[in-house]
């Protein structure tokens, strides 16, 4: 990925968050702590995945993948957040800059797609539970999983490798703290039309290919789930989809609505970014924890092995 010949600006300058210094401090403490309880949070949930038989199944396959991903996602660029807060100057050079911008677009295109066949995986489990062996057999779940990665870089390949060949000229100042991809086409001189129709429309068929199994699949579900006659079965089906439903309404809007509208330097653009690659990394294991009773008593087996062997 070779930037164009004419290119004068060797280096962006990021505007992050906040020019006060005493705002920019309580925001150092607050994204520290956000990104700890990202690290811890998916790293326990991987461990004990791992290390508890009882959830050596599909659904917590997906789920330790969405972990490994979230953590990922949240270090592509909240350690250079973070490093930003305490710096007077936030530079990074055009190759960092595109480069950040190459892993984000990565790790929320395989967000999407693992989000979609986790809806698949919840179908399975509940409109054909006889089959669900079958179904989700362990090589279509690996498969699946690099699938959902193909596709992620896929789609960052594409808008990166145009992106790479931009000219940027003059204009070197970005309004936010990370370098996404639409951030940068303000500041090119070059004719950025081809970038915004490939970043438009791999946007709305990566967005489109992956919402709409989820809607189809739920759609299933909910069909099913009606027409179980006692409450309780009912209860206890829906409770199986409360978190993935949870994960990708936080997950989707912000995500979407980032890459769909214009760019324009307003605060709600870096809203819908800490949201999706900031928030959502934190909050995942702690929706699938804390609503899920399987987790919940795999954490307290697992403590407890490890309570028996240190003491």
């Amino acid at each position: 990925m070779a930037l164009g010949n004419h290119s004068t600006i060797t280096q962006f300058l990021l505007l992050g968050l906040s020019a006060d210094p005493h705002i920019q401090s309580v925001l150092f403490v607050l994204f520290l702590d956000i990104y700890l309880l990202t690290i811890m949070g998916n790293l326990t949930m991987m461990l004990v995945i791992r290390a508890d038989s009882h959830l050596h199944t599909p659904m917590y396959f997906f789920l330790s993948h969405l972990s490994f991903l979230d953590l990922c996602f949240s270090s592509v660029t909240v350690p250079k957040m973070l490093k930003d807060l305490l710096s007077e100057i936030k530079t990074i050079s055009v190759s960092g800059c595109l480069a950040q911008g190459f892993f984000v677009l990565i790790s929320a295109g395989t967000e999407v797609s693992l989000l979609s066949v986790m809806a698949y995986d919840r179908y399975a489990a509940i409109c054909h539970p006889l089959l669900y062996g079958q179904m989700m057999r362990k090589q279509l779940c690996v498969q699946l999983v690099c699938s959902s990665w193909s596709l992620g870089v896929l789609n960052a390949f594409i808008n990166i490798f145009l992106a790479a060949n931009l000219d940027f000229c003059e204009k070197y100042t970005i309004n936010h703290y990370s370098c996404e991809v639409p951030s940068l086409f303000p500041l090119s001189c070059s004719d950025v039309s081809n970038n915004l129709i490939a970043l438009f429309c791999s946007s709305l068929l990566h967005g489109l290919g992956t919402f709409l199994p989820i809607v189809s699949s739920y759609a299933c579900i909910v069909s099913t789930i009606l027409s179980i006659s006692s409450t309780s079965g009912r209860s206890k089906a829906f409770s199986t989809c409360s978190s993935h439903l949870t994960a990708v309404s936080f997950f989707y809007g912000s995500a979407f609505l980032r890459y769909l509208m214009p760019t324009s330097g307003s605060s709600l653009e870096l809203i819908f970014s800490v949201q999706y690659s900031v928030v959502t990394p934190m909050v995942n294991p702690l929706i699938y924890s804390l609503k899920n009773k399987q987790v919940k008593a795999a954490v307290r087996r697992t403590l407890g092995k490890y309570l028996q062997c240190s003491g």
